[in-house]
């Protein structure tokens, strides 16, 4: 009789491109949102969950560096023959809600979202195919007021989760503009749009790489190409010296103010209907901005922001925050951006052949954490739960009694379900659910009507700082009576306040 294969066992092991999150992270992610949550909120903003799946046709094709109208996304095909995919961002479901739901919702519609999206991507230090995004739009409004109050909305959301004054800066510009400088640069022909589009996709593409690239890099790629240290060559534009020398003036035309950049910019796009158009929508986000008393401080224009998505239309916005970190070789570099936006008055019109104008912000919430991590606002270790302790099983419902009393009182608590043969393995498992307590009440105690309490928290610092005497002198072990528990209980977790801050009690 042939032997029979058998079937290997699965890896266990997280897919490329993608990670698990545990207690803490989670805790301090959904504290976060929450804080984000209540400044949309303060703006008018409602909330929307939309499904994590759209058709291929809805979600259109947006992505940079796309190809393929599949490329980039996670897409099945059903049996049917339509195309599904995994949302790469919560705008483009955004659009298709607000056509499909648009005799039933206000106009303008005000909605912010919370979820995670999926990009088909290289994955990288740092770069996930998952990751969270954090929503905030505005549907069928045409006013730089609708764009200016974004930006402030931006600005305030940033300072209400932590991110300080001074340590960050909104930067706006407009692809209005930008497209101008494409006129005048003979790159871009009004009366053909599809004209020069392979062109004007990779000159977009090189300003976006401005921080990384530099000046010089950017001008080799709108030229005949650059080639990277590793020797891989990029190819360019191919646009000639004087479109070039068009082009890195409008990368180089930030001014001192508000005021003289824009002048500078209706130098560069003068001819060009459209660029004057943009320059004009620029002044009036400025001057909004500046009557709401968000001055240079906090936000400005900057001509070198481009934005890589490609149903932008005019404005366009980026959150940098601009303090310094250390990168993987001990080089101080600045953190960078954490969140970006713009206008896309013809994303809603794929859908209903009317223009529809709107405006938003995306928050990228994993990049947002890492920068409060930087700044010291988040701590990597949540603490869990108090654990009762079982010293006899056959009274279990007097220690169920108690997880009760303490839930009752809003103190996390939990009873050990392991196997309570071995008390050592009972408190084994309190540190490492990083417990800040655990209770203890074994026959003795019971019939003296007391309970035993330990202080976890206290016991590990003792643990790894103090000698004998200090230990003596600060004990981390209570007896107290049954019914003052929950009292000391209490004292001993106000008296680590502090450290239970970003825990979950």
């Amino acid at each position: 009789m042939a032997n029979i294969r058998k079937q290997p066992r699965p890896k266990a092991e997280t897919p490329k491109g993608f990670r698990d999150y545990f207690g803490a992270e989670v805790a301090q992610r959904t504290k976060m949102l929450r804080a984000i949550a209540e400044v949309y909120s303060l703006y008018g903003f409602d909330a929307l969950e939309s499904s994590a799946v759209e058709t291929v046709e809805a979600l259109g094709k947006f992505l940079p560096d796309v190809d393929r109208p599949n490329e980039g996304v996670f897409a099945w095909q059903e049996d049917e023959g339509d195309w599904l995919a995994l949302r790469y961002d919560l705008t483009a479901p955004l659009a298709r809600v607000f056509a499909q739901h648009r005799n039933d919702l206000p106009t303008p519609y005000r909605r912010y979202a919370m979820g995670p999206v999926w990009r088909n991507e290289k994955p990288g230090p740092g770069r996930f195919r998952q990751f969270y995004q954090c929503d905030a739009d505005t549907v069928g409004s045409a006013s730089m007021a609708a764009d200016a109050e974004i930006c402030a909305m931006l600005s305030d959301t940033l300072e209400a989760v932590g991110i300080e004054r001074g340590d960050y800066i909104v930067r706006i510009n407009n692809r209005k503009v930008l497209n101008g400088v494409m006129e005048v640069a003979g790159v871009l022909d009004p009366s053909d749009p599809d004209r020069f589009a392979h062109e004007r996709g990779i000159v977009l593409r090189a300003i976006d790489k401005l921080d990384r690239l530099g000046l010089d890099g950017v001008r080799s790629l709108l030229g005949e190409g650059r080639k990277d240290n590793s020797g891989d060559f990029t190819k360019g534009a191919g646009l000639s010296s004087t479109q070039a020398d068009i082009v890195m003036g409008f990368m180089q035309a930030h001014r001192g103010t508000g005021v003289a950049t824009v002048a500078r910019l209706n130098e560069l796009v003068q001819g060009s209907n459209i660029g004057q158009h943009g320059v004009s929508e620029l002044e009036q986000i400025a001057d909004l901005l500046e009557a709401g008393g968000y001055g240079s401080d906090r936000i400005v224009i900057d001509p070198s922001v481009v934005r890589g998505l490609g149903y932008y239309t005019g404005p366009v916005y980026e959150a940098e925050l601009t303090f310094d970190i250390l990168d993987d070789k001990g080089r101080k570099r600045q953190f960078g951006s954490v969140a970006g936006g713009g206008r896309y008055d013809d994303l809603v019109k794929r859908f209903t052949g009317q223009e529809v104008p709107a405006t938003g912000i995306s928050i990228g919430v994993d990049r947002l954490l890492a920068a409060l991590r930087e700044k010291g606002r988040l701590h990597s270790v949540a603490h869990g739960p108090v654990v009762v302790t079982v010293m006899d099983r056959d009274r279990m419902a007097d220690y169920q009694a108690m997880v009760a009393e303490l839930r009752t009182a809003g103190i996390r608590a939990e009873v050990y379900l392991g196997n309570p043969k071995n008390f050592g393995n009972q408190l084994k498992y309190a540190d490492k659910r990083n417990s800040p307590a655990a209770i203890i009440e074994g026959g003795d105690e019971k019939a003296a009507g007391m309970v035993q309490i330990k202080d976890l928290i206290l016991g590990a610092k003792i643990a790894q700082s103090a000698t004998l005497e200090e230990w003596k002198e600060r004990p981390s072990q209570f007896e107290v009576p049954r019914d003052q528990m929950l009292a000391k209980l209490r004292e001993i977790l106000a008296s680590h306040a502090a450290d239970l801050e970003t825990g979950q009690n």
